[in-house]
């Protein structure tokens, strides 16, 4: 039940008849002083200038037109994972002074709250409302207190909420000064795409934000970040400063750091490049395709596929098609020497392990070794240049409590990673290696890893994301299978589905900037470079679900390399020196009369 008082017409009466009887007495009535200096100290509460002021967990927040309570922006924020889509803000304030914090939300399980008093911390909620709502409660600063924080948020699992018309009413304090530009700024590790920074803080400052050059790339709560997605062997300039309510400091002095050679590199490809996966141990309805027969537009042809002798076994085999299932199907001997002529054209030839219907599960170090050897065996005899992860289904998951993607514990994952690892080793540097995973395993973890801190997520959920992590020095390419997917959220927190050039834009803009993981700011996946990446789409309506045609497929490429074509969707950065796209399969584009490398070769010029 909520509490009454008097109309406010009422109190206004009363006071005025007060006010008259001290006056006609020669009394003097002394108002606090708390009470004369109250005011609005939320900054932006409307939300009328964006985010302005506020910090949302996640990227979790955005200015948005529609509902708005009151004049023309909201707050929509989006929890996703462990992330509830706290938006929050830091204000000055007395000690010893009563402030009431007030805001009118919608949506189901809304929070509004103030911590950091100095006294008791304090919230109130909605279960659900469907129209606006204000929510309203106060608090009283402790005796050292200057500054408080004042959020909203949602719950876990649940839609959007929109918040509005914030207020925190009460006596203002000393404003925030400026803080001064950090020092000491210096590059810890370097590697083939990234460098580590760190820093001495501010006084008095909130966050910093980091550039490189005169773009700035991340922002950031501590002293310490990792700038990711450069090319190797560059030379890059990086800058601090350092922010809080009063705004942001000058540039620290700049630091220079030089990104190393690397292993992934380019792997020999041209800038831009067509993989395409060739049917060599299979027939279906697009027809067997002989080696020699590959048209010349692909420059990566992965043999589909390399598959375990049984789900644990880690030993792989591979065998050209049968007579009996392809009558067309080549000798040995001349599906080598036509691997061969192919590389002799510049093309590289992989074996591609996994697929449908092909489990691997390197449970042991046993199946580790044995996984090694056995791919290892069909490089050598088929002379090829390298590997293309493609485990799907159950191959990779993560067990309870592996919530870490920098640190996994599975062994399913760690020994895949240092199988590969061992592999690199062997070949060195030409070593080609390619994944092409499901976004299942990849983008679904900017919302769920795994089981989840809580358990009951399919542990499946983002399981490719520390595979492709520890291994990202080595990795050529990554090409995430943009076609048989579910509805997936993209870094604007909305969900984007499958068959046009918005899906495929939203999946790349998330590999190209990076994201938190299961919305944890603190466990962010770091951007690729944009040579490492390529969208993966089927070659025809019957080769997968979410055919895309050439037309959208054009406008993806020109959204993300030129900043055209985009849409409602904003991406985070142009990336010309994106490497190209993947397509299921060669077969199948054949089947329909080169549709897809057609497309390709017309706009990159091949």
């Amino acid at each position: 039940m909520e509490r009454t008082g008097p109309p406010a017409r009422s109190i206004g009466v009363v006071a005025a008849f007060a006010a008259a009887l001290l006056a006609a007495g020669g009394l003097t009535a002394l108002a606090p002083s708390a009470a004369a200096a109250d005011t609005d100290l939320a900054r932006n509460g409307g939300f009328e200038s964006g985010l302005d002021g506020w910090s949302c967990t996640g990227n979790s927040g955005a200015a948005v037109s529609t509902p708005a309570h009151n004049g023309t922006s909201a707050l929509k924020a989006t929890p996703a994972g462990a992330d509830n889509a706290k938006c929050s803000q830091q204000v000055a304030v007395q000690p010893d002074s009563t402030y009431t914090l007030s805001a009118w939300v919608q949506g189901s399980y809304v929070y509004l709250g103030a911590e950091g008093t100095g006294t008791t911390d304090v919230s109130t909620w909605t279960q659900s409302s469907a129209d606006w709502k204000q929510l309203t409660t106060t608090f009283r600063t402790g005796p050292s207190t200057t500054r408080v924080t004042v959020y909203t948020h949602g719950w876990f699992g649940t839609p959007a909420y929109y918040a509005d018309d914030l207020t925190l009413v009460g006596p203002g304090g000393a404003p925030a000064e400026l803080p001064a530009a950090p020092t000491g700024l210096r590059a810890g590790t370097v590697t083939a795409s990234s460098v580590g920074l760190s820093w001495t803080g501010s006084s008095g400052a909130t966050g910093y934000n980091v550039y490189r050059g005169d773009t700035k790339v991340l922002s950031v709560t501590g002293t310490s970040a990792t700038v990711s997605g450069l090319a190797a062997s560059t030379a890059y300039g990086f800058q601090v400063t350092a922010t809080n309510s009063a705004g942001e400091s000058a540039k620290s002095a700049p630091v220079q750091a030089t990104t190393t050679a690397g292993g992934g590199g380019g792997g020999g490809l041209p800038a831009h490049a067509l993989v395409g996966y060739l049917h060599s141990s299979f027939a279906n309805g697009s027809g067997y395709t002989r080696m020699a027969d590959v048209p010349d537009s692909w420059d990566v042809i992965d043999l589909a596929f390399g598959e375990p002798t049984s789900v644990t076994s880690g030993d792989i085999r591979f065998s050209l098609c049968p007579v009996t299932e392809c009558p067309n199907v080549e000798s040995v001997a001349e599906f080598k020497a036509a691997i061969k002529a192919k590389q002799a054209a510049g093309k590289k030839v992989l074996i591609s392990i996994g697929g449908q219907n092909g489990q691997v599960q390197l449970a042991t170090t046993a199946a580790r070794d044995m996984f090694v050897s056995s791919v290892g065996k069909i490089i050598d005899e088929y002379g090829l240049d390298g590997l293309d992860i493609d485990f799907e289904g159950h191959s990779l998951s993560l067990n309870t409590g592996d919530t870490d993607f920098r640190n996994p514990t599975t062994p399913v994952v760690v020994n895949l990673i240092s199988a590969v690892k061992s592999l690199k080793a062997k070949y060195g540097d030409k070593f080609v290696l390619t994944m092409a995973p499901e976004t299942f395993f990849v983008q679904l973890g900017y919302q769920y890893y795994g089981s989840g801190p809580w358990g009951g997520q399919d542990p499946r959920a983002g399981a490719y994301l520390p595979v492709i992590h520890a291994l990202r020095d080595e990795l050529t390419l990554l090409h995430v299978q943009d076609y048989n997917s579910g509805s997936i959220m993209g870094l604007d927190n909305q969900y984007h589905s499958m068959g046009g050039a918005d899906f495929h834009i939203a999946m790349t803009d998330m590999l190209l900037t990076g994201f938190p993981v299961a919305g944890d700011q603190n466990k962010v996946f770091p951007a690729l470079r944009p040579d490492q990446v390529a969208i993966g789409l089927p070659a025809s309506t019957q080769a997968g679900n979410g055919h895309t045609s050439p037309a959208e497929v054009t406008k993806a490429l020109n959204c993300l390399t030129k900043k055209t074509d985009c849409g409602s969707y904003t991406t985070h950065g142009t990336w010309p020196a994106l490497r190209g796209l993947m397509t299921w399969s060669i077969n199948w584009d054949r089947f329909n009369n080169g549709e897809f490398s057609k497309n390709f070769d017309a706009y990159f010029g091949g």
